[in-house]
């Protein structure tokens, strides 16, 4: 997989298809989204993972505008002027920001599991700032981060990946999403926007994502049944049927 810019990425379809660009979330990695995500027919998906997840390289970030700073300079160095980006989470919040003070290089917005603030628990921030209590803040994250009904496995998956996380880098993911608020300015966004959340999310609740939807002009929500914060991959068809039909939808606006 090649670098460019320190960020590890992956081109799925390498062709002249309209370009969608993955932002995953808070201790993620591009592993964050499910293939029939990553796979979509007929885009060219970029999958990154940010600056200190993954394989990229780096100690992370500590605030939502020195992540979007990564992207943009990802984007230059790969010559790449404009995309759809998807984003969960954390990611969301990179979106958003990217749409706020970047336009020129946004076609459109999925926000996944996100708001137009992150106030993060500060039991959460406590326990993942300390090495003896990190454990515990990975499972208060996994706890709050599925559907009862999910499968163990999946959650098993996720645990571990989690896990392969740098403590600091999660600590400074959760910072950045502490510190995100663009409550007073997400009416500003002007580009086509899709909202998804998952009906049983308890760390981004659907009464966040109903807001976040009713204040960007024009943005349509989708609440995807019997699905946590995690619902991309809780319910990975669901979700990519959902943004294909709304990639479809910019693709149309465009011609």
């Amino acid at each position: 997989m090649p670098f460019a810019a320190g960020i590890n990425y992956r081109t799925y379809q390498e062709d002249e298809s309209t370009p969608v660009v993955l932002l995953h979330g808070a201790g993620g990695s591009q592993l964050s989204w499910s293939p029939q995500i990553r796979r979509l027919s007929g885009y060219r998906v970029y999958a990154l993972d940010l600056p200190g997840h993954g394989k990229s390289r780096g100690g992370g970030e500590q605030s939502i505008p020195a992540y979007t700073k990564c992207v943009l300079e990802w984007m230059d160095s790969i010559e790449l002027n404009h995309a759809i980006f998807v984003g969960h989470s954390m990611g969301g919040a990179i979106a958003q920001s990217m749409a706020l003070d970047f336009p020129e290089y946004v076609l459109g917005l999925g926000l996944i599991s996100t708001a137009s603030n992150l106030t993060v628990n500060p039991q959460l921030l406590e326990e993942t700032a300390s090495a003896e209590k990190f454990r515990s803040a990975i499972e208060k994250i996994i706890a709050w981060s599925f559907d009862p009904a999910c499968p163990p496995r999946l959650m098993e998956l996720v645990t571990r990946r989690l896990a392969e996380t740098r403590p600091g880098v999660l600590y400074g993911d959760l910072i950045a999403c502490n510190g995100f608020d663009m409550t007073e300015h997400i009416s500003e966004i002007i580009r086509p926007t899709l909202v998804v959340c998952g009906a049983n999310d308890k760390m981004t609740p659907p009464r966040n994502a109903q807001s976040l939807a009713s204040r960007i002009p024009g943005a349509h929500l989708e609440v995807i049944p019997a699905a946590g914060h995690m619902v991309m991959l809780e319910k990975p068809q669901a979700v990519a049927d959902v943004l294909a039909r709304f990639f479809m939808n910019i693709h149309d606006q465009s011609q």
